[in-house]
C-alpha cells in the first residue's frame, strides 16, 4: 500500500510537470497569435494610409496617421498585458496545485514514516521473538524504502528545480521580449515624431516663402506706384512750368508791346482796283491781309504778327518771293482803328 502511494505520488508530480508545460506553450502559442493579428492590423491600416488622393502626391510621404498608431499601439500594449496576466495566472494557478499535492505527498509520507517506525518499535520489542532471517528481511526492506523515498525527494527537487528554471527562463524571455517591443515602439514613435516635425517645418517654411514673395509683391507695386506718382508729379510739374512760361511770355509780350500788332506793309494802292489785284495775290499764297484806307490810299498790310520777329520773318518771305514782286515790304507797328 506504501509503494502504491509513492508511485501515485510521482505519477502526480509528473503529470504536474506536463500539465505546466502544455500551459506555458500555449501561453505563447496566444501570445504569439495575438502579435501576429495585431501586426497584421497595422499592417493594413497603414496599407490603407498609403493609398493617397491624387491631389496630395506630394505630401502623403510625409503624412502619419499618428492618432491610429497610438490606437493600435495601445490596444497591442493591453493584448500583450492581458495574455501575461493570464499566462501568471494560470502558472500560479498551477503552483499552487503543486504545492497542495506535494504538501499532500510530504503529509502522507510523513504518517508512512511515523507508521514505520511504530512498526519498527514493536519490531525491535519483540525481536526476540522473530527469526534472524525475519529480521534481516525487515532491515533490507526499510533500507529499500528509506532509499525509494530519498530517490523521489530528489526526483521531486529536480522537478522543481527544472520547473523554476523553465520559469526563470520564460520571464526572462518575456522581459527581453517586452523590452524589445518597447524599444521599437519607441523608435516608431520617434520615427512619427520627426516626420511631423519635418512636416511641419516644411510647412512653415512654405509659409515664410510665401509670405516673401507677396512682400516682394507688395514693395514692386508700392515701387511701381511711388514711379508712377514721381512721373505724374513730374508732368505736372512740366505743365506746369510751361503754363507759367506761357503766362510769363504773354505777360512780357504785353509789358513790351501792350497792344501792339506788328504788320507786314506792302503796298499803298491809288484805288480799290489795285488794292483788291494786290490782295488777290497775297491770299492766294495763304497771307491773312488787312487793308486800312488812308488819306494817302489804301495801306494793305499782311498779319498782324504778336512780335516785331515774327513780322520780320514774314516780311522776308514776301519780298523774296519773285512772283509776288513785292520788295518794298516793311514791318509797321499798327493799332486797329477800335483801340486807338
Amino acid at each position: 500500500m506504501n509503494n502504491k502511494q509513492r508511485w501515485m505520488g510521482g505519477v502526480v508530480l509528473l503529470g504536474g510537470g506536463v500539465l505546466l508545460a502544455a500551459l506555458l506553450l500555449k501561453g505563447k502559442e496566444e501570445i504569439h497569435q495575438n502579435n501576429i493579428k495585431q501586426t497584421e492590423q497595422v499592417e493594413q491600416v497603414q496599407q490603407q494610409n498609403a493609398k493617397p488622393d491624387s491631389g496630395m502626391v506630394q505630401l502623403q510621404g510625409l503624412t502619419v496617421d499618428v492618432e491610429t498608431e497610438k490606437r493600435l499601439l495601445e490596444e497591442q500594449r493591453r493584448a500583450r498585458e492581458k495574455a501575461v496576466a493570464e499566462q501568471e495566472a494560470r502558472a500560479a494557478e498551477f503552483l499552487a496545485t503543486q504545492q497542495q499535492a506535494e504538501a499532500d505527498a510530504a503529509r502522507k509520507a510523513a504518517e508512512e514514516y511515523a507508521a514505520l517506525n511504530a512498526a519498527r518499535t514493536g519490531a525491535q520489542q519483540s525481536s526476540d521473538n522473530i527469526p534472524p532471517e525475519l529480521v534481516e528481511d525487515e532491515k533490507a526492506k526499510q533500507k529499500r524504502l528509506a532509499e525509494e523515498k530519498l530517490a523521489a525527494q530528489k526526483k521531486l527537487d529536480q522537478q522543481k528545480t527544472q520547473q523554476q528554471s523553465e520559469a526563470d527562463k520564460k520571464q526572462s524571455a518575456e522581459r527581453l521580449k517586452a523590452e524589445a517591443q518597447r524599444k521599437e515602439d519607441e523608435e516608431r514613435k520617434a520615427l512619427a515624431k520627426a516626420a511631423e516635425e519635418k512636416k511641419l517645418r516644411e510647412a512653415e517654411a512654405q509659409r515664410k516663402l510665401e509670405a516673401q514673395r507677396k512682400a516682394d509683391q507688395e514693395r514692386q507695386v508700392a515701387a511701381k506706384a511711388a514711379e508712377e506718382k514721381k512721373l505724374r508729379e513730374a508732368e505736372a510739374k512740366r505743365k506746369e512750368d510751361a503754363k507759367k512760361k506761357v503766362e510769363a511770355d504773354k505777360a512780357r509780350d504785353l509789358l513790351e508791346n501792350g497792344d501792339k500788332q506788328w504788320m507786314v506793309q506792302v503796298a499803298l494802292a491809288a484805288n480799290a482796283a489795285n488794292a483788291d489785284s494786290v490782295i488777290s495775290r497775297l491770299k492766294a499764297k495763304g497771307y491773312k491781309v488787312v487793308q486800312s484806307p488812308t488819306s494817302k490810299g489804301i495801306r494793305i498790310m499782311v498779319g498782324p504778327a504778336k512780335s516785331r520777329d515774327v513780322a520780320d520773318v514774314t516780311r522776308k518771305k514776301i519780298t523774296t518771293d519773285a512772283s509776288l514782286n513785292m520788295k518794298s515790304a516793311w514791318v509797321i507797328d499798327w493799332v486797329p482803328l477800335d483801340r486807338r
